[in-house]
C-alpha cells in the first residue's frame, strides 16, 4: 500500500508555469507506475501524463503534450508535474495516482492522492 500527498498547486497567470509534487509513503514506491489526473469543476477526472517504474517511459494526453513533463524521483519517493505555458483550460483540482502497471485507464489505478488546486488566470 502507498499514501499519496500532491503539493504544489496555486495561483498562475495564463503562460506562466508551476511544478506539482507528489511525495509517497512506503518502502514499494518504485513498484508503481504513477500517473497524474485532473478534475474541473463540472467534469469527470481526466488523464493528463503518466510515467513508468524507472522513469524512462512516459505518455501524455493531448491537451498538455508539449507542456507539460512527468518525472519521478525513486531515491526520494516522488513524482513531479512540470507545467509550463499554463492556459485557463488547465485549472482544475491535480491528482497523482499509483498503479501496478503503466496506464492511462483512471480505473487501473488503485492509489490516489487528496488533490491541489491550480488555478490559471487569463
Amino acid at each position: 500500500q502507498v499514501q499519496l500527498v500532491e503539493s504544489g498547486g496555486g495561483l498562475m497567470q495564463a503562460g506562466g508555469s508551476l511544478r506539482l509534487s507528489c511525495a509517497a509513503s512506503g518502502r514499494t514506491f518504485s513498484s508503481y507506475a504513477m500517473g497524474w489526473f485532473r478534475q474541473a469543476p463540472g467534469k469527470e477526472r481526466e488523464f493528463v501524463a503518466t510515467i513508468n517504474r524507472r522513469g524512462g517511459i512516459a505518455y501524455y494526453s493531448d491537451s498538455v503534450k508539449g507542456r507539460f513533463t512527468i518525472s519521478r524521483d525513486n531515491a526520494k519517493n516522488t513524482v513531479y508535474l512540470q507545467m509550463n505555458s499554463l492556459k485557463p483550460e488547465d485549472t482544475a483540482v491535480y491528482f497523482c495516482a499509483a498503479a501496478y502497471g503503466t496506464t492511462t485507464f483512471r480505473t487501473e489505478y488503485a492509489y490516489w492522492g487528496q488533490g491541489t488546486q491550480v488555478t490559471v488566470s487569463s
